[in-house]
């Protein structure tokens, strides 16, 4: 295991702290070695993970809305070196083709690295409810991303993560695509006709069923059409949601709960990967020279 996560520090920026690894030593106690296996694991799921978002993040603030005016602007990129780093946004698609191509960079170190297809899933699935989180409450707390047009534009880009999934297939991707349907959801509502005739019903049992009462609110009531003016949801409908966010709040519910928490914690342990991993598959795999390099990993070489 330390083989196969070892070289993906060999090929990308991301560092490690070495003093972990020095720590785990062969001859150490199985239970104990398993503890800081497990602790190394978690380490680089981790680092590879917030090295992602970092970069999304940038990308994310565009992606989320229409560019009004296009800035030459410039994306600067932390995870490894990349086809990106001076790439001029110059159209309203670039910064979600450029969130496409972090994820194929991603995808391309960890697949020449043998990491297992199950901890390459759990990444991408959390990657994928960070872009879910970070869209999503962009459009709660941004009143200008609330707009029809805005609706379309992600959409748009929505699909083409979308394309990826499928084109990646479900042995990387997984349940990457589910994780999104908070902001599918949203900007479906965004872009659909004449609003004012949806009852509430259809609203949370057709368009947006994962939705609590508290966003459809938010986005009900921000919504404006600045390409065929037309109105958002009746009086009535938005009377009902007043009335059922009452009935929450009197049963304790937080005034700003309606925002997504983003998930941090390692969505796989150590026993999952193992167990889905076959020995022959790494049989040619060459073990880090970091490592082998050290006295406490010379059993590598046999």
């Amino acid at each position: 295991m330390l083989v196969l996560y070892g070289q993906v520090f060999r090929t990308s920026n991301i560092t490690v702290d070495m003093d972990l690894v020095r720590q785990i030593e062969a001859k150490y106690p199985a239970f104990l070695f398993k503890q800081q296996l497990t602790a190394f694991v978690e380490g680089l799921y981790g680092m590879i993970r917030d090295n992602v978002k970092k970069e999304l993040s940038a990308l994310l603030l565009h992606a989320i809305q229409v560019p009004r005016i296009m800035k030459a602007s410039m994306v600067r990129r932390s995870f490894g070196s990349s086809s990106l780093r001076g790439r001029s946004f110059s159209n309203q698609g670039s910064y979600w083709l450029a969130i496409v191509d972090n994820l194929n960079e991603l995808l391309n170190i960890l697949r020449e690295n043998c990491v297992p297809a199950i901890f390459i899933r759990k990444i991408f699935t959390q990657i994928f409810s960070f872009i879910n989180a970070q869209l999503f409450n962009s459009l709660l707390v941004r009143h200008e991303c609330c707009s029809f047009s805005n609706g379309e534009y992600v959409k748009q880009g929505l699909a083409q993560l979308e394309v990826w999934c499928g084109e990646v297939k479900p042995e990387y991707a997984g349940s990457a695509l589910h994780e999104l349907r908070h902001i599918r959801q949203a900007v479906g509502f965004l872009v659909i006709f004449k609003k004012f005739r949806i009852s509430y019903d259809e609203i949370v049992n057709d368009l947006c069923p994962v939705l609590s009462v508290q966003q459809l609110y938010k986005i009900c009531t921000q919504y404006w059409d600045d390409k065929y003016n037309t109105e958002s949801v009746s009086e009535e409908v938005l009377d009902e949601m007043r009335t059922l966010m009452t009935e929450e709040l009197g049963h304790n519910a937080s005034e700003g709960a309606f925002l997504l928490d983003d998930e941090i914690s390692m969505p796989i342990s150590l026993e999952e990967i193992a167990d889905s991993m076959d020995a022959k598959e790494f049989q040619n795999v060459a073990p880090p020279s970091e490592l082998v390099a050290m006295s406490a990993f010379q059993f590598l070489k046999s």
